[in-house]
C-alpha cells in the first residue's frame, strides 16, 4: 500500500440533527442515510489516509466501530478535534483515540466552537471535505472550509438531508447531481475522491 501524507487528509463534518433544535434540519434529515454515509466514508478513507473531524457524539462511535472492524489503527489514521467546553459530554469512545486535539474553551459555546474550527481547518492540508446531515455547525464548517481551502473539493451529501441538503441547494450549480440522488455511498466516495 502507498504511503500517504497529511496533505491527503479528508475532512468530515457530520452530525445527526437534534429534534429539540432547529426543526428545518430535523425535518429533512435521513438518519439511516447519515449513518450509512459516515460508515461508507470511514470504510473507504481509513485504509488509505487520515480522517479529521470535530467529534460529534453521534458520529464518533460510528468511526470507532468502522476503524476496529477493518483493522485500522485509530492512533495513526484519525485526528479528532474537541473543545474543552463540551468535556462533560464527551462520548466514552473518545478514550480510544490517541490523536485528540483538545482546544481550550472560551467564555461561550459559540466562541469555543469558532476557535476549535479555526484550528481544525487552518492547521491541515486537505484533499477533500465531506458534509453529512448536520445542523448549523455543518453549514458553518462548510463555509469556513471554503475560506481556508477555496480550491479543494467540498461535497455536501444532499441525500442525507438536513444541513447537507441546504448546502447542496445553495451550491448545486457547481456540484455533481450524484450528491443528491446517490445512496450507494461507498461507490459515490470512490468516484468523488481518488487516491490513484
Amino acid at each position: 500500500m502507498a504511503e500517504y501524507t497529511m496533505k491527503d487528509a479528508i475532512f468530515l463534518s457530520a452530525s445527526v440533527p437534534d429534534p429539540k433544535q432547529n426543526a428545518v434540519y430535523h425535518q429533512t434529515a435521513d438518519v439511516t442515510a447519515i449513518r450509512e454515509a459516515v460508515i461508507a466514508l470511514a470504510t473507504y478513507i481509513l485504509p488509505q489516509t487520515t480522517l479529521i473531524w470535530g467529534g460529534h457524539p453521534a458520529i464518533t462511535p460510528m468511526i470507532r466501530v468502522v476503524a476496529e472492524s477493518i483493522g485500522v489503527s485509530v492512533q495513526e489514521k484519525i485526528i479528532l478535534y474537541q473543545s474543552s467546553f463540551f468535556e462533560k459530554d464527551f462520548p466514552i469512545d473518545n478514550k480510544v483515540f490517541e490523536q485528540i486535539n483538545l482546544i481550550q474553551k472560551r467564555d461561550t459555546r459559540d466562541e469555543s466552537l469558532e476557535i476549535m474550527r479555526g484550528e481544525m481547518l487552518s492547521n491541515h492540508s486537505y484533499k477533500a471535505a465531506v458534509f453529512i446531515g448536520g445542523m448549523k455547525g455543518v453549514e458553518d464548517e462548510f463555509y469556513l472550509f471554503k475560506k481556508y481551502h477555496p480550491d479543494t473539493s467540498a461535497f455536501p451529501i444532499a441525500s442525507t438531508g438536513a444541513a447537507a441538503r441546504v448546502l447542496y441547494e445553495r451550491n448545486r450549480e457547481s456540484l455533481p447531481e450524484s450528491l443528491n440522488d446517490e445512496y450507494s455511498y461507498f461507490s459515490l466516495f470512490r468516484r468523488l475522491i481518488s487516491f490513484k
